[in-house]
């Protein structure tokens, strides 16, 4: 094991510096701010392995947790509601294009993605319906896009991101819809990539 480790840890060293090339594997890392579509505030972790199938243009796999305060609309109350912060985990592939010629350290990208989320519960008081009682938004598993832009300067990344993630029925304890919880949240990163080469000469 120690030796198998050695051997990962040798040629991550020996990627990282030579310059980006196709077929080197990446792995990045973001972590950063994520913000719902209507309002509130949370965070996102992603780890995204990807493979550079040319020099300019990787793909991967982007796993990724978002913690957000939803937007609810109960459809029996004139007001929308902040819900509770809950955890939405995402599986995705992804696309990214580099615009970088081979001479310059900087490389501005776009790109995009499709995969599985899981969303969270989310908290529902129904008080105000003739049915009143307390019920769960149970998690739901839901297929999305997303899209992304951003710029890498040597091995580090700020990135922005829109999660396309469509809204989910809430629901009391008898199972009728009381309302609506959004999904869709941008996200606002930093982060680091291991692998894969470095831009420019």
């Amino acid at each position: 094991m120690k030796k198998l480790i050695g051997l990962l840890f040798a040629l991550l060293i020996f990627q990282i510096a030579e310059a980006q090339r196709a077929g080197a594997f990446r792995l990045s890392t973001d972590l950063g701010t994520a913000i719902p579509n209507g309002g509130g505030i949370g965070a996102l972790f992603n780890l995204e392995p990807q493979i550079l199938v040319k020099e300019n243009l990787a793909v991967g796999i982007r796993m990724g947790v978002a913690g957000l305060a939803k937007d609810v609309t109960y459809y029996s109350v004139s007001q929308d509601y902040e819900g509770e912060v809950s955890a939405n985990v995402s599986v995705s592939g992804t696309a990214n294009y580099f615009f970088n010629n081979g001479n310059s350290r900087v490389a501005p990208y776009i790109g995009a993605g499709f995969g599985y989320y899981a969303l969270a519960n989310v908290e529902v008081n129904d008080t105000n319906s003739t049915n009143s009682g307390s019920g769960d938004l149970e998690a739901d598993f839901v297929w999305a896009p997303m899209i992304r832009a951003g710029i890498e300067l040597a091995k580090f990344r700020l990135g922005a991101e829109y999660n396309i993630v469509p809204p989910s029925n809430l629901q009391n304890v008898n199972g009728q819809v009381i309302g609506e919880a959004i999904n869709q949240y941008f996200g606002f990163t930093l982060g680091i990539t291991i692998g894969g080469g470095k831009w420019g000469k």
